[in-house]
Order: structure tokens, then C-alpha cells, then sequence
């Protein structure tokens, strides 16, 4: 079973070629880039999917191994030591604007599959050190909202008009951009908001989740500001936008055009495994962290990454999330794909 938690080493070989782009000159501060968004969608496209689930008594040693934990553990200082080595590398002053561009748009992917992905799996974790781990991924997308919003909205909500992270039928990628990242964040404060009125203190008290975010991230914007001065600042404004688009890229893939049943005024079916567009093409899979099995974690949002299952029944996207994304960037060609598959779920679930 080591073996099994090992593979989850693989996402570190984007680290690697990370630290290539900080600290060498050329087609080398591109690289990343090039791996996850043209590599992997071309392999995705000829290496079948693996729909294998694990049996009860390999899942019971993959839910024991604390291998599996750790491994997201050490994703936290790599995060913040990649951060420190791209702000203090990217003032060199025989860098080509080209060159910048890779770094920053490397940073920026470091952001959206380590820094918010690994977040969102700790996230959902019951331990507070895993939670204080999650937010601190996050903040260095500045999105710690994300923690509060995913879990107490997006998984209560998901597939219904409520949702502001679920992509409606026809709608274009660009546009829910600007749909789910201002509901979202006014969702995340509505429910923390929520939370102070219950415990009976002020919505401006500090213990308002969402305003000690915005004093976490404000101070350490500020830091990285001050140390470093503005023009690195602005780039890392920049890396970490790269890395919210990413997120809400996979937010509209992982949803796009499916609905829950309304059963009463406000009130929708239990979330199932066809509430959630699936992909286990296996590496995608591993870049990150199973999120692709998406449809079990949404049926089951306790369930670790490790221990997530195919659903025979649940939609399958044509590819690989990173072949996916590319996909939803097109939308003629997304549109032309996608909305067949949605149509034919009607027809199926009717």
C-alpha cells in the first residue's frame, strides 16, 4: 500500500520544474506550463481512464496510512519556500519580459494546484491543524474566503440557482468568472456573518472568519509589498488571480449545466454522484489529488482523497481536468461537446 501513497509524490515534479522556471532564463521559466497544459492533455488523450476502485480491505489500510496526510503536510513550507525563491529571483534585472511572464504564470499555477487545491482537500478536514494548514495554502492566493464558502455554501448548495461556484447551462467561462468570484466572496460573508449573530457577538467582532481573512492577507500582501517593493508585489497580485482563475476554471468544469430536482420551495434532492461532471483519467488524477473523482466528493465530502470512487453512474467529462480546462477556454467547442452530454443526462434521468 506504500506504493499506492507514494504516486502522490508525482504532483511534486511540477514543484521541481517550478523552481527551474525561478531561478534559470529561457524556455526553462515556461516549463511548468508546458508540462501541465500540453504534456499531460496530449498523454490524457491516449491513456485510457482508471475506473478501478479500491476493495474494502485496501481502503481500510489507505484510510489508516498516515502517509497519505503527510504527503499533504509537506505541500505547506514547499508552497511558502517556491513564493520566497519567485519574489526574490523575478528583480533580476537580465530577464525578458517573456521570461517574467513564465514565472509569474508558473507562480500563478503553483497557486491554483497546491496552494488552493491541496487547501480545499485540508479544508475538509475535522482537525484544526489541517484547517490553520488550508487557510494558510489559501492565503497565498489571497482567497481564504474559499474555506468558508466551499463548505458551508458550495456543498450545501451545489447544482441549484444558489450555488454561485455551479456553471449554468450555456454560460460562458469568461462570464461566470465574474458570476461566481463576486457571489462567492458575498456568500462567504453572509455566512460568517451568519455565524457571529448565532454565537450572539457583532458581525465586526475579529473572530468574524472573515475578517480575520482579510487581516491575514492584507498583512501579508503588505509584507510582501514592503520587502520585496511594488512592482514584485504587483506581481504577485498577479500570480495569485492566476491561481483563483485556475480554481474557478475547475469550478466550471466540475458542475456545468447539471441540476438538482427542486422537491419543494427552496428545497432540492439529496446531491448525488450525477450532480458532478467525473473524470478518472489518471493523471489529472494525480496532479490533483483525486480531485477529479469529483463526483465522489460530493456525494461524501468527508471521504480523504485517497479513498475516492469511480461512479459508473455519475457523467464523465471527455478528458482529463487539464485537457478540460483548455476545453472550457473554447466555448463553441465546449458548448459543442458538452451540451450533447448534458442533454442526453436529461434524457437519461427524466
Amino acid at each position: 500500500m506504500r506504493f499506492k501513497a507514494i504516486k502522490y509524490l508525482s504532483p511534486l515534479s511540477i514543484y521541481v520544474m517550478a523552481l527551474l522556471a525561478f531561478t534559470q532564463h529561457g524556455l526553462l521559466t515556461w516549463s511548468p506550463l508546458l508540462y501541465t497544459w500540453v504534456l499531460v492533455p496530449l498523454l490524457e488523450l491516449l491513456i485510457p481512464s482508471d475506473t478501478k476502485n479500491m476493495n474494502a480491505a485496501e481502503e481500510e489500510m489507505a484510510k489508516k496510512d498516515r502517509l497519505y496526510d503527510y504527503l499533504l503536510y509537506i505541500i505547506v513550507p514547499f508552497q511558502f519556500v517556491a513564493l520566497y525563491i519567485f519574489l526574490s529571483g523575478i528583480t533580476q534585472t537580465d530577464l525578458q519580459w517573456w521570461e517574467i511572464g513564465g514565472r509569474v504564470w508558473t507562480m500563478g499555477l503553483l497557486c491554483g494546484t497546491f496552494g488552493i487545491n491541496v487547501g480545499h482537500e485540508l479544508g475538509h478536514r475535522v482537525n484544526k491543524m489541517e484547517q490553520w494548514l488550508a487557510k494558510a495554502l489559501l492565503t497565498t492566493s489571497l482567497y481564504q474566503h474559499f474555506f468558508i464558502e466551499h463548505n458551508k455554501g458550495h456543498h450545501k448548495n451545489v447544482a441549484t440557482p444558489l450555488d454561485p461556484s455551479s456553471a449554468r447551462y450555456n454560460e460562458v467561462v469568461y462570464l461566470f468568472y465574474f458570476r461566481t468570484i463576486i457571489f462567492a466572496y458575498l456568500s462567504a460573508w453572509k455566512i460568517a456573518n451568519a455565524e457571529q449573530r448565532k454565537k450572539g457577538r457583532s458581525i465586526w467582532h475579529f473572530s468574524n472568519e472573515m475578517i480575520l481573512a482579510h487581516l491575514i492577507q492584507i498583512a501579508f500582501t503588505g509584507l510582501i509589498f514592503w520587502h520585496f517593493g511594488g512592482l514584485v508585489g504587483l506581481y504577485f497580485l498577479a500570480a495569485a488571480a492566476i491561481g483563483i482563475t485556475l480554481l474557478e476554471t475547475v469550478n466550471y468544469i466540475e458542475h456545468y449545466g447539471l441540476q438538482r430536482k427542486e422537491t419543494a420551495p427552496g428545497q432540492y434532492e439529496r446531491t448525488l454522484a450525477r450532480h458532478s461532471w467525473n473524470s478518472s483519467h489518471p493523471l489529472g488524477r494525480l496532479m490533483l489529488f483525486e480531485l477529479s473523482r469529483h463526483s465522489d466528493h460530493h456525494y461524501l465530502a468527508s471521504r480523504k482523497y485517497q479513498l475516492l470512487q469511480h461512479h459508473a453512474d455519475a457523467p464523465q467529462l471527455p478528458t482529463g481536468y487539464p485537457g478540460s480546462m483548455i476545453l472550457a477556454l473554447i466555448p463553441p467547442a465546449w458548448f459543442y461537446v458538452m451540451n450533447k452530454k448534458v442533454k442526453l443526462l436529461e434524457q437519461t434521468n427524466d
